[in-house]
């Protein structure tokens, strides 16, 4: 992991900043920014496809995405919503770093519109498709104070958290 990923660590779960609603973002500052370019940094070093603030412990509406092969195409988000989503589901293997070694197929739309405040502070709305889509709204869901197992019934959320446990990691609520 670079220096700028060791310096801000990543949260483990059941961390409370994980399972409550994260603040809104009232203006994008310098401060924001800051947060954004060390996230961005923690998601290369993982490397993953986004991130969201309150992973590694800010409880702010901030989140990153890049989900290019080229990488360096980071989507800076700050309060985003779902506008519109698509009736058509893609299934996708989700994984968090907030609880490592375990992972779960989740279905969700294949597409999506979301509104947020950029990088420069102005309102966007921007159509994510794919794994774009899939990241965008896992991400959305941390800003919500949910966890991608979440979305399991019952059963397999349980098993999930039984088999993080039995692997030594972080896993009691």
């Amino acid at each position: 992991m670079s220096e700028a990923a060791a310096r801000l660590r990543i949260v483990p779960w059941p961390a409370q900043v994980l399972r409550r609603p994260a603040d809104r973002v009232e203006a994008v500052t310098d401060e924001v920014r800051a947060v954004w370019e060390r996230m961005i940094a923690v998601m290369e070093a993982m490397p993953g496809v986004g991130l969201a603030a309150p992973q590694i412990g800010v409880p702010l509406r901030l989140a990153v995405v890049d989900a290019s092969t080229a990488r360096g195409q980071a989507v800076r988000m700050a309060n985003p919503e779902v506008l519109h989503e698509s009736v058509e589901l893609r299934e996708h293997e989700e994984a968090s770093p907030n609880l490592p070694g375990v992972s779960a197929v989740i279905a969700r739309p294949r597409a999506v519109t979301v509104r947020f405040r950029n990088a420069d502070g102005a309102v966007e709305e921007r159509d994510f498709v794919g794994l774009w889509a899939t990241s965008v709204q896992h991400q959305i869901d941390h800003l919500e104070g949910r966890m991608y197992f979440d979305r399991l019934s019952r059963l397999k959320r349980d098993r999930l958290i039984a088999k993080a446990r039995k692997a030594g990691r972080q896993g009691t609520e």
